[in-house]
């Protein structure tokens, strides 16, 4: 073996520096473990590069557009001239820094540990190998262990003709410097419904095709049916269950061929799910399947001896709060201390368009599947009193979904302005398994969208 390829003994090493991962290499190198950093791309991940950070800003911009449209039925005439200018300069300047990760690459450093940019794969229990961006290669074994929060990237859907064409990703919108005229979004998950309406507000012409027959399809049906309404009525064009044939890409743009038409755009966003980030990780070296989808951990987040496993490839939900939920979970299990196990049944999740359409725990359909006595409720957040006051833009509704065998509410919807906030008394609500008879004695300060709550609990009946 080389000097160059001597094998380091460290306490820890961990793989993939999204939020879990640095939160963790964190926090044990500050509890005094000799720790081991390593991502191949930026240290912070998607999340405040590509998606979270930025791709709100995006959306605070186009939010900010569509308020000052509502100005004429509320305190005059307003006229607006959309600059994605501002935006992208935020953007840059602002959440990426250029998209220079040599702030937190320092932020990591000053806590301890070691922090590599390379590709790390696993070379056996507690052994991992790094291939350094000058081609130089580490190895490292790992006294405590290794934690793998490897992420995902877009998946590319096996359509004749795309392959090859220069589609967009989310990483390619966020760093758009200027609006495209027309543009087609393939997805209607929360990246594309979200990317859909910010560029329509900036005046882009957007189709948007998604293969399920419904936007959102992981939230409430109701919830999707508001935000298609939503969009129709912002211009977007909307199709569901539609597959694309075949595309193409020439002087005149992207043309996706469908059943019974060609739908044309200047640009092609993809948006169609993620592909984990499993191959060339070496799991195979530590007993585990490289081509599955996820990676099976237990409550403390080990997958194997000396091995943890964070983030979105553990199936438990691909967004940044669990994550970071879930680095405090393992980092107590590396540094050998007690505390509660993980556990998913009130995870919160939003999407950030306008109206937001936000989820916790079991929608109805789940929980009948799950083979509970479902009750729900329901009221239109228009018909709340903050609604009405609030006027255009107040588009939305609130849901609870309870066990009605024990009395609690295992799920719940909001859509509305802040419907992510509005979400927080039902997300504690669901967590703590807090009766909803305790819940009707609350007093629900008027007038607020979260009073819509105490009129969703009437409507399930007694």
């Amino acid at each position: 073996m080389s000097t160059q390829e001597q094998e380091h003994e460290v306490d820890l090493v961990v793989i993939g520096l999204g939020p879990g991962g640095e939160a963790l290499a964190t926090g044990a190198a500050r509890a005094g473990l000799d720790v081991v950093a390593i991502d191949k791309h930026l240290v912070g991940g998607e999340c405040p590069y590509y998606g979270c950070i930025p791709s709100k800003m995006m959306l605070r911009a186009a939010d900010s557009l569509a308020e000052a449209r509502r100005a004429g039925t509320l305190a005059g005439d307003v006229e607006v001239t959309a600059s994605w200018a501002p935006v992208a300069r935020r953007i840059r300047e602002e959440a990426t820094d250029d998209w220079d990760d040599t702030v937190a690459v320092r932020r990591l450093a000053d806590a301890g540990a070691t922090v590599h940019h390379g590709t790390a794969r696993l070379d056996g229990p507690r052994r991992v190998v790094v291939e350094l961006r000058d081609g130089s290669t580490r190895r490292y074994s790992a006294r405590r262990g290794v934690v793998v929060n490897p992420g995902t990237r877009p998946a590319l859907p096996p359509v004749p003709g795309l392959a090859g064409t220069p589609w967009w990703t989310n990483r390619d919108a966020v760093r758009a410097t200027v609006a495209p005229a027309s543009l087609v979004v393939l997805g209607g998950g929360p990246i594309g419904c979200e990317l859909a309406q910010v560029f329509a507000r900036f005046g882009t012409r957007v189709t948007l095709l998604q293969h399920n027959e419904r936007l959102l399809p992981h939230d409430e049906p109701e919830a999707s049916a508001v935000l298609e309404r939503v969009l129709l009525d912002e211009g977007v064009r909307v199709v569901t269950g539609v597959e694309p044939r075949r595309v193409a890409h020439g002087a005149g743009g992207f043309a996706l061929t469908l059943d019974d038409e060609v739908v044309h755009g200047d640009r092609l966003l993809v948006a169609a799910g993620r592909t984990p980030n499993l191959d060339g990780l070496g799991l195979e070296t530590v007993g585990l399947d490289p081509s599955a989808r996820t990676v099976r951990v237990d409550e403390r987040l080990r997958a194997a001896e000396g091995l943890w496993v964070l983030g979105d490839v553990t199936g438990h939900g691909a967004y940044t709060h669990v994550s970071m939920y879930q680095s405090a979970v393992a980092l107590r299990d590396v540094l050998g201390q007690d505390g509660p196990p993980a556990a998913y049944h009130a995870v919160p999740h939003v999407t950030f368009s306008d109206p937001e359409v936000a989820g916790v725990g079991m929608t109805e359909q789940q929980a009948r599947d799950a083979g509970l006595r479902v009750r729900t409720g329901s009221t239109p957040m228009e018909q709340s009193s903050r609604g009405f006051v609030h006027g255009p833009g107040a588009t939305g509704l609130v849901k609870v979904v309870e066990d009605a065998d024990r009395g609690v509410l295992v799920g719940a919807s909001v859509v509305g302005p802040a419907g992510g906030e509005v979400l927080g008394a039902l997300a504690v609500a669901v967590h703590a398994g807090v009766p909803v008879a305790t819940l009707r004695t609350m007093i629900y300060a008027y007038p607020t969208f979260h009073r819509a709550i105490e009129s969703a609990l009437a409507d399930l009946g007694i």
